[in-house]
């Protein structure tokens, strides 16, 4: 029997009175996110660097606002997120989601290579939670969650610095959640296997121009990795980003919740 109706039924005003902001939020898991919690009743910011893709997340009444910033610096994201706190309130829901990845054999990982990944795929968490934590601790509800992978949670060959940075911030997730696990605030790191996004669309190229493959072949090469053979849906990684804001999840915090099929 279907129940998806029945689910979204369910699911509708469980956020209400809640303000969300989304980093990454013009496309992929951002998107995805920004639209499942905007049915969820949030009211949703998206923040990103691309104002024409925020936007059209706007138009199809995924969020209500966008704010732009690059989120690797810590002005930037102070600035963002109190314009968006004047607009609709203070962030109750705080999704880390922008990130990005990187290819190279150990090697030939260059410091630049590594500095830009700590940057997207770290630091950046840094500086959002330590943006809203104060106001979500001195009213005593708050929710951080972190677009992880599942390369916080084991080793991939030639995206060492990738994997080190989401390893990094995995770790902060679970010392955040231990020092606001008292203040009603929850953090946590979603982390999705190989999922349907431009960033994979972009490693199947990259495949297909570097080995010859077809990108039948190329896309093999990511699905294998997932025990039931597919790409995650951004909608599944958006499903329990949604449920950990909500207040079934109260008592879940410091985890790392795969969306990978059984990979790990």
């Amino acid at each position: 029997m279907d129940t998806a109706p029945r689910h979204r039924s369910a699911q509708k005003g469980r956020l209400a009175g809640r303000h969300a902001l989304v980093t990454g939020g013009g496309r992929g898991i951002g998107l995805a996110i920004a639209r499942a919690l905007s049915e969820a009743g949030a009211e949703v910011t998206v923040l990103g660097r691309d104002m024409a893709a925020l936007e059209r997340t706007i138009a199809a009444r995924a969020a209500r606002h966008a704010v732009t910033a690059d989120v690797t610096i810590e002005e930037a994201v102070v600035h963002a997120l109190g314009e968006a706190a004047e607009r609709a309130g203070p962030i109750d829901l705080m999704i880390c989601n922008a990130g990005a990845a990187e290819t190279a054999p150990f090697q030939a990982t260059s410091n630049e290579m590594l500095r830009r990944m700590l940057d997207m795929n770290f630091t950046s968490v840094v500086y959002a939670a330590r943006a809203v934590l104060p106001a979500m601790v001195e009213r005593g509800f708050g929710r951080i969650v972190a677009v992880a992978s599942t390369a916080s949670l084991k080793g991939y060959p030639y995206v060492s610095a990738y994997v080190a940075a989401k390893h990094a911030t995995l770790g902060l997730v679970r010392a955040l959640a231990l020092e606001t696990a008292r203040k009603g605030v929850t953090v946590n790191a979603v982390c999705p296997g190989f999922t349907d996004t431009d960033i994979v669309a972009h490693s199947v190229e990259r495949i297909v121009a570097k080995t010859g493959r077809t990108p039948e072949e190329a896309m093999g090469e990511l699905t294998k990795h997932n025990p039931q053979g597919r790409l995650v849906r951004p909608e599944e990684v958006a499903d329990a980003v949604s449920w950990l804001c909500g207040e079934a999840a109260a008592s879940v915090t410091g985890q790392a919740i795969a969306v990978a099929g059984g990979e790990v």
